[in-house]
């Protein structure tokens, strides 16, 4: 009975920062997104806070970074590609 309660207890909800795809066939189009761990990959999502084209030259991933230190605040796991962007959008903005 002690180790059911204590597993209860322990029970929480893993929300990841990872990416949503939304692009047509061979048009890949990314939408960055706060999301519940169990949810699938292009399914219910909290909140949009980026995209990402990957077939656009130059600045093609958008970020909005106050929401992104907001739920990373909150304990919110980015995918490591995620983390990439979010380092790199990070050194964009200390530079400017």
């Amino acid at each position: 009975m002690q180790f059911r309660r204590a597993a209860m207890e322990r029970k929480f909800m893993a929300v990841k920062i990872r990416m949503k795809r939304i692009g047509a066939k061979n048009q890949p189009v990314f939408r960055i997104v706060v999301a519940d761990g169990r949810s699938p990959r292009d399914g219910k999502f909290i909140e949009e806070i980026g995209t990402y084209h990957p077939r656009k030259s130059g600045e093609n991933v958008k970020l909005d970074l106050e929401r992104v230190k907001y739920w990373v605040s909150k304990g919110a796991q980015p995918s490591d590609t995620v983390a990439s962007f979010i380092k790199k959008a990070n050194k964009a903005a200390v530079a400017a």
